[in-house]
Order: C-alpha cells, then structure tokens, then sequence
C-alpha cells in the first residue's frame, strides 16, 4: 500500500470502489429505508437493538438483504447485512427465569422486584413512588425467549451477524411517557428509544447486563457469526467478558521457526485439504470467530490487550464520526485517538457511521471517515477505500467467501 500522501481533500472521494457501513441503525427511521439502494455506500450492516425493531431489521433484509458470500453476484438491491441482538441500553428489559422459579411471565410484584433488584442505585425498600415508577417500566422479558427469537433470525438470514450487544456503564434508562404527553413522540421514529423523554436516575447493573452480553455471544459462538460490539466506560469488562468465553481456546503462540515451518507445510497442502481446515474452522465455539469493538473509545493502552496473537477470535476495531469525532473539527484528529488507530493493524480497522438514518447524511459521514482514517494511516484515498472494503467483507462475510 502507497505510504505517499496525496492532498485528499481535493481529490474526488472513489465511491466507486466500494464503501462498506460496518454498524447503522436506519430501521431507527423507517421512512429513510427505501433510499438505501440509492446511496453511495455499497452495503450497510443494519443493527437491532430491543423488542420493536428486530424484525424491521428482518424486514429490511428482506428487501434489501445481501444473499450471497460471493460479492460479484451481488445486485444493486443486495446493499444490507442484517444483524439481530439486544443493546445494553434495553437489557432492564429482560429477565432470567431461574431468578424466578422458572416462569416466563411476571406479576405486578415480581415485575417490581426485578427492577428493584436490576437497577442502580439499589434501593431495599421502596417508596410507594417508586413502586409505581418501576410498575410504569414495560414488562420484562426472559433472556430465553429473546435467545430463541435471534436464534431464528440467524438461521433464516445465513449472512447475518450479532449485533448491537456489549456493555455501558453510562447510560440511564428514561422515564416511562406521561399519560398524555404521547402526542409529543416523533411518529417518524420507530418507538422504543428515548424519543425526547427525561432520564430516569437508574442505570442497570453491570452484573446483569454481563449475563445478556455473555449469552448472545455464545449464541455467535454456536452459529459462527460476527458480533457488534457496543462499550461504554467498560472497557476492561468488555474484554474480561470476551477472554471467559474463548478461555481455553486460546491460539499457541510460535516462535519464527515454527511459523516459518507451518508456512512450508501450508505450501504442500492439497485444496482438500484447505477444505478441510476451513471446515474445521466453522466448527462451533463458545466465542464468536470474529468481533467488532464498535465506535472504540477506550484508551490505546486499553486496546493493547486485543493485540495478544494467543486470542482466538478476530479483532476488528470501527470508527465513527458521530461518536469518535466532532463534526466540527478538521482532517487532524485527537493525538490520542490517532495514536488508537496507527495502533490497529491495517486489516483490522473499519468505518461506521452509527446513525439512525439512511441518505445522503449517512454517505457523507462516512466519506468524512474515511478521509481522516486515510489522513492518519498515511493511506492515498483509493488505497484506503480498497481496504477498508477488504477488511469490511472479511470481518462480516468471513474467510469462506475466498472459496466463493
């Protein structure tokens, strides 16, 4: 790859190279859905987040859905890689049975007991206020349903990852609507985000929202998809999280001379047996083979971690606009954000936009992104396009699209 740099911000942008969305949320805005096949970005990978918006994902792959591995049989309505899974931000919303004895539907006191015992700060005794402030909150869910339910999707959209799960020790949930203030929502929204309402003081514990997080990704173990991952001042438990599921697993680490060795013996290998490994590969694992840490705000020390050649999972990293830096400020970015991202390995870097609509805002956040990526790796715009796009087919379709 070219290390020259030209003067990009004067050089047409090459859309024509093939630009990959690697985490949106357009289901977010329905009415934007129909504009996708028009936009300049090739594909975009369609996230869910909670109850109202998983088949609209679907629904969107329907449309639109990607349905093959093979890149060059693509038409130009095959522009979407739908993903299923719960964010943090909703996981208050869901229930383990074991806690209740095993049933699957709660009553009014047991509803109000899981968000006494899920929500921060924990209260032992409530007040009659808050009572009816946690009887306000939707009914919760159990974790086995909602598992049963992605697993489905998987299933019937072969292509498609686990997506937005993760961990956020920020977030507050907002307050239930006020009778008679629902005509103050934003019809053009799907229902089920903060649409404007006031947060609540409560944030749900991280113990619980781990148990969600940690089951959705052994649900991507078992079917071998990719996952989204979503961190929010927690780094260090998102990665503690990641390392139980693939303890055990982890890769040797050789030395020069066994890579050197191992390189020889692939020379000799048959194309069986390339099939063979490739297979074996797939197998299912209680880890997801390849995970995206999405908008990545956490320190470069923080990443150092992913970069242990022992971890059995592949680690990419995507960057936003919208969240990694200010629509305000030029090419330069932040020193420690760039020394971030001169960090990652050139083929594990991707470009998001994160944004609930799709158009011509979404098309131009990414431009926006990629001309600072290239700006900082020292990439020319088309090599960093066509790399980018590399890295975006291998961490959602996977290493057996080469044998398309």
């Amino acid at each position: 790859m070219a290390n020259t740099i030209e003067d990009e911000d004067s050089q047409p942008f090459p859309w024509q190279l093939g630009v990959y969305d690697a985490h949106c949320h357009p289901t977010d805005t329905m009415s934007t859905v129909s504009s996708i096949p028009e936009m300049k970005a090739r594909v975009l990978t369609v996230m869910a987040t909670r109850a109202e918006d998983q088949e609209l994902v679907a629904q969107t792959a329907d449309r639109f859905g990607v349905k093959s591995q093979n890149q060059g049989s693509w038409s130009q309505d095959e522009c979407v890689v739908p993903c299923f899974g719960w964010h943090p931000w909703f996981t208050h919303q869901m229930f383990d049975v074991e806690d209740f004895g095993g049933k699957e539907t709660l009553d009014q006191d047991s509803k109000i007991l899981h968000y006494q015992t899920i929500l921060s700060p924990k209260r032992d005794h409530l007040s009659e206020e808050e009572r009816q402030r946690f009887a306000s909150l939707p009914d919760p869910k159990p974790f086995s349903q909602f598992l049963e339910q992605t697993k489905r999707y998987l299933t019937r959209y072969p292509l498609a990852l686990v997506g937005e799960i993760g961990l956020d020790r920020s977030f507050r949930i907002p307050e239930t609507w006020i009778p008679g203030h629902d005509g103050k929502r934003d019809e053009s929204l799907t229902p089920g985000g903060r649409e404007g309402r006031k947060l609540s003081p409560y944030r749900v514990n991280i113990v619980h929202q781990k148990k969600l997080f940690k089951a959705q990704l052994q649900l991507a173990g078992e079917l071998q998809r990719a996952v989204s991952v979503h961190g929010v001042q927690a780094h260090g438990v998102v990665f503690e999280t990641l390392q139980e599921t693939w303890k055990g697993y982890e890769k040797k680490v050789l030395s020069k001379r066994e890579k050197k060795k191992q390189a020889e013996a692939a020379k000799s290998s048959t194309q069986q047996e390339v099939l063979d490994a490739d297979e074996k590969q797939v197998s299912p694992k209680p880890f997801p083979p390849r995970i995206c840490l999405h908008s990545y705000s956490g320190n470069p020390d923080a990443f150092k971690q992913y970069l242990n050649p022992a971890i059995p999972a592949e680690i990419y990293a995507s960057f936003s606009t919208a969240i990694n830096l200010s629509d305000k400020q030029d090419v330069s970015a932040p020193s420690a954000l760039e020394q971030l991202i001169k960090m990652i390995p050139d083929d594990r870097i991707l470009i998001e936009s994160d944004l609930h609509v799709a158009g011509p805002r979404m098309d131009q956040h990414l431009e926006d992104m990629v001309r600072r990526l290239c700006g900082i790796k020292g990439w020319t715009l088309s090599d960093g396009v066509e790399q980018l796009g590399s890295n975006w087919r291998m961490f959602a379709l996977g290493r057996m699209q080469d044998l398309s």
